[in-house]
């Protein structure tokens, strides 16, 4: 570049700051790219042998993610790594749950009706310590398999301890029933007792809810998708 030196201020808000090129340059066509950035933004200028240009990077170069430093970025990777850390323990939750559930040490299943209301409500799952590890007592809440005159099981039904025993039978009612359920049920119809309850996500198991998440899912990942091809 030639002799003459060249100073202009790299940041207008203060003149203190300055870039300068002095010398002479072997190729009268040579230009140099000088991007900066920082949480204020990003300035970018082009070196010529005869004068500095204020540009934009992107123009030129495509710079890599972990080198851009604006506030927007910054709030970007904030919420990113908060998804990502969020999807990680869902995953071990779900795995943990999954794992525990094959062994048989926990089982799950979705409350339908409102019997029980406030304390479950229908579209929360019910955790259970299955029996005969863990047998009932008065005032727990459990599950058990509902049977015909037959023997035929007609469903399972989440319903609390009320009275009884387990060689007589226990007394079922729903906290929200007028009386007590008619069948007795002993422990080897009660399939486990809820230990925890966890709100509404029953419901986004049911059939009519997964046949709308699945495509309205798809259809956010393929527009983020669009947009990040697009930036």
């Amino acid at each position: 570049m030639s002799s003459e030196v060249i100073r202009r201020p790299l940041f207008e808000a203060t003149s203190t700051e300055e870039m300068w090129v002095e010398g002479n340059s072997d190729f009268p066509d040579s230009k140099v790219l000088v991007t900066i950035s920082n949480s204020r933004g990003e300035r970018t200028y082009l070196i010529t042998p005869t004068d500095i240009v204020k540009t934009k990077s992107k123009m030129f170069v495509q710079a890599p993610p972990e080198r851009i430093s604006t506030a927007e970025q910054a709030r970007k990777n904030r919420i990113g790594t908060a998804v990502k850390f969020l999807g990680y323990a869902l995953s071990a939750i779900l795995i943990s749950f999954s794992v525990l559930s094959a062994s048989g040490f926990v089982k799950a299943r979705v409350v339908l009706t409102g019997s029980m209301e406030p304390y479950i409500k229908p579209g929360d799952v019910v955790l259970l310590a299955p029996t005969p590890r863990t047998l009932p007592k008065l005032g727990d809440v459990a599950a058990y398999t509902a049977r015909r005159f037959s023997g035929e099981p007609v469903g399972i039904f989440t319903h609390r301890v009320i009275g009884g025993d387990p060689v007589n039978g226990w007394i079922m009612k729903g906290d929200s029933n007028p009386s007590p359920d008619i069948q007795r049920p002993k422990n080897d119809d009660i399939s486990g007792v809820v230990f925890f309850v966890i709100p509404w996500i029953g419901k986004l198991m049911a059939p009519k809810m997964l046949m709308i998440l699945i495509p309205v899912g798809l259809g956010i990942w393929l527009i983020i998708d669009t947009l990040k091809g697009d930036s």
